[in-house]
């Protein structure tokens, strides 16, 4: 069985994700339950958290 060589998920909380971005953590807040971008999250308990691979795609769709 070969194995894949994956890197380790770098997690951002949201004010991290939000400082990343450029915005404010109630933006992502907002973002997340209006759906308005398709921007993954995983959500622990009560703790929200983005990876970063997709904060960088986010920013490259973005720049488009």
């Amino acid at each position: 069985m070969a194995q894949q060589s994956q890197s380790k998920p770098t997690l951002h909380d949201t004010p991290s994700a939000a400082l990343f971005l450029g915005t404010k953590p109630n933006t992502l807040a907002i973002w997340r339950s209006t759906q308005r971008y398709q921007l993954p999250y995983l959500k622990v308990g009560r703790k929200v958290y983005y990876d970063e691979r997709d904060l960088l795609a986010f920013l490259e769709r973005s720049r488009r």
